[in-house]
């Protein structure tokens, strides 16, 4: 510092921007009732708060369309779009993660890898842990927590994008970017765990996976609910550009 020269320092207090966030369309909005509320998430709206700001995320935009607090049930990782289910309750809260947690829910994914995962579908139990050598990043090793992922390659397009079908019996940090990377089929856009930002001069706008169909029972009523979020444009755009075998996927 030399005499004359100005310091501005910024601070955001508890991280909170000064922007307001842009409001949640009330079309994304799969299901409400005074106990729950099913969404589906734009990519790139975080979960939950993050180290680095509470400003913009899920449970924040819900919340204010509702005008009542939710709170996150299970999360999906910001670039992941789709079914995201929010409690509005306590009670509700605990009955919906009790579901999460003796696994009747079941979980349906879209993903657009890099290559057909090897072998073609499967079921991988592959435990995932902490990689040392990546902070953030999750591997297969032995002394991780179990993982398992049910798969199915729907199509494979000419450079070898191929669109997969998951459908994950456990819930851990990034277990389908990880066990696709493991099985040789890193989702496009996923730079973390080896997958392109672009393919065929195609640029890839974001980790390549979407929360297609979420089943569970309603946590009182015990009725079965099935909520399905639209597969997204930009998924759609890379699908056709890359595995053009057919417009929109079908609901698996």
């Amino acid at each position: 510092m030399r005499a004359g020269q100005e310091v501005v320092v910024n601070l955001e207090e508890s991280g909170r921007s000064v922007e307001a966030p842009a409001a949640l369309e009330r079309t994304r909005l799969l299901f409400l009732d005074e106990h729950l509320v099913a969404v589906d998430k734009p990519a790139f709206v975080a979960a939950q708060p993050t180290l680095t700001t509470d400003r913009g995320v899920l449970p924040e935009l819900v919340g204010d369309l509702l005008r009542s607090k939710v709170t996150p049930v299970h999360r999906l990782d910001r670039q992941t779009s789709g079914v995201t289910l929010l409690a509005r309750s306590p009670r509700a809260m605990a009955a919906l993660t009790e579901a999460f947690r003796e696994r009747t829910v079941e979980k349906t994914y879209l993903a657009l890898c890099a290559a057909a995962p090897r072998p073609a579908e499967g079921r991988l139990e592959a435990p995932l842990g902490p990689d040392p050598t990546r902070p953030g990043r999750r591997r297969v090793c032995a002394s991780g927590e179990e993982a398992v992922t049910r798969y199915q390659t729907l199509r494979t397009g000419p450079s070898g994008t191929s669109l997969v079908l998951c459908s994950p019996e456990t819930g851990r940090t990034h277990q389908i970017r990880a066990h696709l990377a493991y099985l040789g089929a890193p989702l496009l856009g996923d730079v973390r765990y080896g997958g392109p930002r672009s393919v065929l001069g195609v640029d890839v706008p974001r980790v390549m996976l979407h929360a297609r169909r979420l089943c569970i029972d309603h946590p009182f009523t015990k009725a079965p609910l099935v909520f399905e979020a639209p597969v997204p444009d930009d998924f759609l755009l890379l699908l056709r550009a890359l595995v053009p075998a057919g417009s929109a996927p079908e609901a698996p």
